[in-house]
């Protein structure tokens, strides 16, 4: 079975948009599984995003998981 090319590109508006379709393709998996599951989901992460020792990356994350619930609740 072959590897799928994964790779991403070094062009930055690229990489941007592969990041928004990842937003949107989170945000459509969480409405699939259900509110329940979903809020479990989030849950986690925002626990996990409490535990980074990186003020910075916490940051971004905080902010990516609250696009990702707004995406969610519309």
């Amino acid at each position: 079975m072959s590897q799928p090319d994964l790779s991403t590109s070094e062009n930055l508006q690229e990489i941007a948009l592969e990041i928004t379709c990842l937003k949107a393709m989170v945000t459509q998996m969480l409405k699939a599984m259900g509110q329940a599951d979903a809020g479990r989901v989030i849950i986690k992460m925002e626990k996990q995003i409490a535990e980074m020792e990186d003020p910075a990356q916490a940051a971004v994350f905080t902010n990516t998981v609250k696009q990702i619930k707004q995406a969610y609740r519309q």
